[in-house]
């Protein structure tokens, strides 16, 4: 009998895409009027450089066989590298808000860092199922031969890879996207059952590396100070976070309604079509909006992992892991950062915020995750 792609999971995500689309025209009508003297510039840009190319993006995963991202995913990750230190040469990058992450096309901008989220996945994925040691002899020299095969071939090269990474996105201060990217990663590893000790060394390694980026940078600290007291500094560094609580809390428990949104339209609230969006979503849809949308990325997230379950490839395991760790979490640290338990990361919030590059990079994810399920039947 042919096997089918999950239905469910389509039909949740294909709707919160829907959704998303619809609240993002009511959101930036207002900030397009005041900039552009019309209320559908934001909305036309997100939907021919967002949703649309994001849409056949996903479909070409959706259909790509997998065993041919298995063998060119080196080669993906390597060109998303490239790309990473591509954006300091003027010629190709360009910068806003202090920052340089941008990849320049003229008509467009594309982040690199948005789809080394996948292609870092993809490649890790690739490679451990290709190298993973699995030696079942019990005696005592199969056991050594199997911790310094894993150690040595697996461990290391893992390490290296993610410093790799962390050198990319220190560079150009995307702390959020490492960490996020990161302890992806880190899932994968764990996922493909690695000894525990491997996963506890790269969690010590990790901290020892945010001590540093603190101590180095003393604005990340005072971020995490900013969370705890933000009256210390209401129209500086504080005013994100109460605007955001000042929308939530506006919205009560059923919210206002789409579209009526009074915060969207305060000068001291920026991002709100970006990092700050899920405050207005609080705002017109109250409480239960918020509860809803939490349960749609963790149903996503249920959906992904019994799809990894059920697969019997070990790189679309690890792939299907990876995919849904990423997304949620993600998802979870925007929502945490908008209603202010957890300082702000400056992260979009997947299949809602504005811009392109994370939307494509979401879909082909989520393309990627039906592909997978094709194997396994519709469960």
């Amino acid at each position: 009998m042919k096997k089918s792609f999950d239905h469910v999971l389509f039909f949740v995500v294909g709707f919160m895409v829907v959704f998303s689309l619809l609240f993002f025209a009511c959101l930036s009508s207002s900030i397009s009027m005041q900039r552009f003297n019309t209320p559908n510039h934001y909305f036309f840009r997100q939907l021919f450089l967002g949703f649309l190319p994001a849409i056949v993006m996903g479909f070409v995963a959706y259909i790509i066989p997998l065993h041919f991202l298995k063998k060119w995913a080196p080669w993906m990750v390597l060109a998303n590298l490239v790309a990473l230190f591509l954006v300091f040469l003027p010629v190709f990058g360009t910068s806003a808000g202090g920052a340089t992450r941008w990849f320049n096309l003229g008509f467009a901008s594309i982040q690199p860092a948005e789809f080394l989220k996948i292609t870092s996945i993809l490649y890790l994925s690739a490679w451990i199922a290709s190298k993973l040691s699995e030696n079942k002899n019990s005696d005592w020299n199969g056991k050594i031969r199997t911790t310094y095969h894993n150690f040595l071939y697996i461990f290391i090269p893992f390490a290296i890879f993610l410093a790799v990474i962390t050198v990319a996105l220190i560079l150009q201060s995307d702390v959020s996207t490492l960490g996020i990217i990161a302890l992806t990663l880190l899932a994968v590893y764990f996922s493909a059952k690695t000894p525990l000790w491997h996963t506890l060394l790269v969690v010590l390694m990790g901290v020892g590396s945010l001590c540093f980026l603190v101590i180095f940078e003393p604005y990340r600290f005072q971020r995490f100070m900013t969370l705890f007291n933000p009256d210390s500094d209401p129209l500086g560094k504080g005013m994100q976070i109460k605007q955001s609580l000042i929308a939530l809390g506006s919205g009560g428990f059923f919210g206002k309604g789409l579209g009526m949104s009074i915060q969207k339209f305060s000068t001291l609230f920026p991002q709100a079509t970006c990092d700050s969006i899920f405050p207005i979503i609080g705002e017109e849809f109250g409480i239960i909006g918020g509860i809803l949308l939490i349960s749609a990325f963790i149903f996503i997230f249920w959906r992904g992992i019994k799809i990894a379950f059920a697969s019997n490839d070990k790189f679309s395991k690890m792939l299907a892991v990876g995919i849904v760790t990423w997304i949620t979490l993600q998802a979870l640290i925007n929502i945490s950062s908008g209603a202010g338990i957890f300082p702000l990361a400056g992260i979009p919030l997947p299949l809602f915020s504005a811009g392109g590059s994370h939307l494509v990079a979401e879909m082909i994810g989520i393309g990627l995750l039906l592909n997978i399920s094709k194997k396994t039947g519709n469960i």
